[in-house]
């Protein structure tokens, strides 16, 4: 029940983030907010009327909402109305959601560094706790053969002369490999919460460069030591970087997927997906707490920028054409496009709601 609770907690957080990018720039732009809302209708009650804005709290905990006078389709006219701005002004209200999903993703890191998650170091000087983590495993390497996988702990490497390797850093590992080509090494590892040990002889073509004897692991020193709020923040920079390319890049390969006739969405969660993710986050520590819900609002922010019909991106492009043909799009078929992209929506989260089911029962 915790888990869930706290699964609601971090999207209407998230949600109302984004809600609250479109309600800053729309009061700076003087358009007229008529109603910001936590949840969604029927409204619980009002907390609040100040100016021509209503705050509200409604019944559906799913998130919030900006209700904007002379929102698109409304045929709304007059001081204040968003259809009456200018484009580039509409336009900024729409990228202001995104915008802040962004941030807050950025700060969301920042939280999580602080607190002390694992990351990557280039040497044990900077932590002298860090551990020897394997990142990555080649196909058909002496590494996977032995059952050695992603995020398994290396513990310690000797050979069968009883030599090991003094200094557990990525470099030392990579000498030692490299002058027994041939010659049997045991590694101690830790997999899955349990130390075990295995033997492998390094070899040559395991590797792209393959003049060097090789395991097939590609090695790295991770740390989970909190970081101070100054170098939290500038290191988090890059993380939030990495983590649009990488949520780029997974929704382009479900896009190709799509395209040569193979569509699949067995990496997308949803919800209730989430709930086991984020309760075994909770488990761990605040810290990936912060950094699941930093990654949950970068996929907020690509989704909503995404020339989806309903959602900024579609709004965007709305915009673009409007300003391509320099009138106003129909009313008619603005709303028959909102239309048909919630309904996409809507079927994308039955289909998602279903997987992340068949997921827990299996």
């Amino acid at each position: 029940m915790l888990d869930i609770l706290l699964v609601i907690a971090i999207l209407v957080f998230l949600i109302v983030v984004h809600e609250l990018g479109h309600f800053i720039v729309a009061k700076i732009a003087r358009i007229r907010v008529e109603e910001f809302g936590i949840g969604y209708p029927p409204r619980a009650f009002t907390f609040a009327k100040i100016g021509t804005t209503e705050y509200t709290l409604n019944w559906i905990p799913f998130g919030g909402f900006v209700r904007l006078f002379g929102d698109v389709g409304q045929a709304e006219h007059g001081k204040g109305s968003f259809v009456d701005a200018n484009r580039g002004v509409q336009a900024l209200v729409l990228v202001a959601g995104v915008a802040m999903n962004a941030l807050a993703a950025w700060i969301l890191f920042a939280g999580a560094l602080h607190a002390g998650i694992p990351r990557v170091v280039d040497s044990a000087t900077e932590d002298a706790s860090a551990r020897l983590i394997v990142a990555n495993v080649v196909h058909g390497s002496p590494a996977e053969a032995a059952g050695i996988g992603p995020g398994d702990e290396i513990l310690a490497l000797e050979d069968s002369k009883g030599q090991h390797i003094d200094e557990l850093t990525p470099e030392a590992f990579a000498e030692f490999v490299q002058a027994r080509g041939g010659r049997e090494v045991v590694a101690t590892y830790l997999h899955q919460g349990a130390t075990t040990s295995a033997m492998m002889v390094p070899a040559h073509a395991v590797i792209e460069d393959g003049a060097k004897p090789a395991l097939g692991v590609a090695i790295v020193l991770v740390s989970s030591q909190p970081l101070p709020w100054g170098e939290a923040l500038s290191k988090a920079t890059a993380t939030t970087a990495n983590a649009f390319i990488n949520t780029l890049k997974g929704l382009g390969s479900i896009a190709l997927k799509a395209l040569s006739g193979a569509p699949s969405l067995t990496d997308v969660m949803g919800p209730i997906g989430l709930v086991s993710v984020v309760g075994d986050a909770a488990r761990t520590g605040i810290g990936e707490v912060f950094a699941l819900a930093a990654v949950i609002s970068v996929n907020l922010a690509i989704i909503n920028i995404l020339p989806i019909p309903a959602l900024d991106g579609g709004r965007l492009a709305v915009l673009g054409v409007e300003a391509a043909m320099r009138r106003p799009a129909p009313k008619l078929i603005l709303q028959l496009i909102n239309a048909i992209g919630v309904g996409l929506i809507i079927l994308l989260m039955i289909t998602v709601t279903y997987q992340d089911i068949g997921r827990l029962i299996g």
